[in-house]
């Protein structure tokens, strides 16, 4: 076990930083926002006297969920970056992009308005889909299934919007009851691709 670890080089640790944030940080949080849902809605519908700090509490866990998994796929973005052999001014550009995603989240959880809440998640998830589809990321990739359903790469990024959307609403769903059914059947979808994300990451790691 001891030799094995020494192995490692400096790239193989980086590249688990990425499912370590996601098993240590991500998912934990998810089931304790997915648990603080539930009681808001008991709340909402008085089958459970809580404390009136629960929805807050609830929507504060969706922002750090969802920015935590961000940074996570800029990681893991990072990472492919090094292993596909970026450098030189394709690498300094690649950087700016990734700053510029983590900036426009930041600025998304700034914003006031809906429609500038959901132009600063648009420039975030964008960002994000121009930075991944840079050749160099996608040939280190070439040896994985193509298909979405079958990728991971391309379920993050359906799974990111999702999330995304989610912050973006976040104000509007407690006073329509259309839009909290669409918050529930779309956070329905997320925890389905959290699931198989954990599925395709962990085959992605074992085939490399």
């Amino acid at each position: 076990m001891t030799e094995s670890i020494s192995l490692l080089t400096p790239l193989n640790w980086l590249g688990l930083v990425h499912p370590v944030l996601m098993i240590l940080f991500v998912y934990p949080v998810v089931g304790a926002t997915i648990r603080l849902g539930i009681l808001a809605r008991e709340r909402r519908l008085d089958l459970n006297p809580i404390a009136p700090t629960v929805p807050v509490e609830h929507a504060d866990h969706g922002r750090w969920v969802t920015g935590g998994m961000v940074l996570a796929v800029l990681v893991a973005l990072f990472h492919n970056a090094l292993a596909g052999g970026m450098q030189g001014d394709q690498m300094l550009g690649f950087l700016l992009a990734v700053v510029g995603a983590a900036a426009a989240y930041v600025a998304l959880l700034g914003a006031k308005g809906v429609i500038a809440k959901m132009l600063w998640a648009a420039a975030c998830w964008f960002t994000l889909i121009l930075i991944a589809s840079q050749p160099a990321l996608l040939q280190w990739r070439q040896a994985f299934p193509p298909a979405v359903w079958q990728s991971h790469l391309w379920g993050g990024s359906v799974l990111i919007a999702l999330m995304l959307a989610s912050v973006v609403m976040q104000k509007q769903i407690a006073g329509r009851l259309w839009m909290r059914r669409l918050h529930v059947s779309m956070n329905v979808v997320v925890a389905l691709l959290l699931a198989t994300q954990a599925i395709t990451g962990t085959r992605d790691l074992l085939m490399r």
